[in-house]
């Protein structure tokens, strides 16, 4: 007798489906985990909100195994008389460049039993952690070792405990970093100077078909001169980051917009000149742009078309029959392109 066919929404489908459904907001702050990627452009886009990454379920999922087995290896440490304290601790650099710590041990790392330590917890897949175990953290995974070289500057602590776990087979992989004071503030005022940059640094790398470009999420973005699909405070051409870690918007004359309302912005909102692949004229007024997207005229900010209807619709926006369709319904708005 064969096997029933599964079902075309079956339950790992669904619940899949339902993690995806829950993507969580981008972070508010330059993150100083981020701070060791390879890439400046990538970081800009990223603390703008201009390219976001949106994951699938299954690897929603495999981000709550990694917060959960946190729990589970400051139980492990505890149970052999490390005193850690699990509460994580936030420190700040100012501009924008904050981040969060697993942990602090205060006391019982077997190779310094009297030393403080920054703890660091991560997990791996097979591969990853073999290649950890084979090279150590700072060749291996150099996001992770500048991360803990900020944390231990952030902290005045020397020393920091990585613990790797592999989630194929538990097995445990832990290393004693050094503080490196001259590796944290190359790092910190790398986060600050791109935090505080108004315009977009150069990418990586000019080729496509570059290994640290192909799967990047900014890819499409940078390679095939698609523009941004993200309309918030932060893709608008009137704000502006503020050392105090706060973001200004020119166009209502506003200081430190509340990060609620970032994430959706207003309706005067113009798209940032380096975030469309569009031609720019500025307006008399500043509150407005002109994009030439074709051979059609677009104007955008107050006024004009909504920076959302262009996003989604560029190649009708302009066109004369909506434009005779806007100026009989001066509240109709670009939903639909068919």
């Amino acid at each position: 007798m064969s096997a029933m066919p599964e079902p075309v929404n079956n339950i790992a489908n669904q619940i899949d489906q339902y993690h995806a459904s829950k993507q969580g907001k981008p972070r508010g702050h330059m993150g100083v985990s981020l701070l060791g990627h390879h890439c400046d452009r990538w970081l800009w886009l990223n603390f703008r909100w201009a390219v976001v990454e949106d994951f699938d379920g299954r690897i929603l999922r495999l981000f709550r195994r990694g917060h959960r087995e946190e729990d589970m290896i400051i139980r492990d440490l505890r149970s052999i008389g490390i005193d850690v304290r699990g509460a994580q601790r936030s420190v700040s650099f100012g501009s924008h460049v904050s981040g969060s710590l697993d942990a602090i041990i205060e006391k019982g790392v077997p190779e310094s039993p009297k030393k403080r330590h920054v703890a660091e917890f991560k997990t791996h897949s097979k591969k990853s952690f073999d290649d950890v175990v084979k090279n150590g953290v700072e060749k291996s995974k150099p996001m992770h070792y500048v991360q803990m070289q900020i944390y231990m500057h952030g902290t005045e602590l020397q020393r920091a405990l990585y613990f790797a776990i592999c989630k194929d087979d538990d097995r445990i992989y832990t290393e004693r970093v050094k503080y490196d004071k001259d590796v944290a503030l190359k790092y910190i005022a790398r986060g600050q100077r791109i935090a505080m940059s108004d315009r977009m640094p150069e990418p990586v790398s000019g080729d496509p078909s570059w290994y640290q470009c192909k799967f990047c999420p900014a890819h499409a973005f940078c390679h095939k001169a698609k523009p941004t699909k993200r309309v918030n405070c932060r893709t608008c051409a009137h704000t502006t980051a503020m050392p105090d870690s706060t973001w200004r918007c020119e166009r209502h004359d506003a200081d430190n917009i509340p990060e609620e309302f970032q994430h959706e912005g207003c309706d005067d909102h113009v798209l940032h000149p380096d975030l469309v692949p569009w031609v720019m004229t500025p307006s008399d007024d500043g509150h407005s742009v002109t994009w030439r997207i074709g051979d059609r005229e677009v104007k955008n900010g107050t006024g004009g078309y909504k920076s959302r209807e262009i996003i989604s619709h560029p190649e009708v926006c302009g066109d004369p029959v909506v434009e005779a369709v806007k100026a009989l319904f001066p509240d109709a708005e670009v939903t639909n392109a068919s």
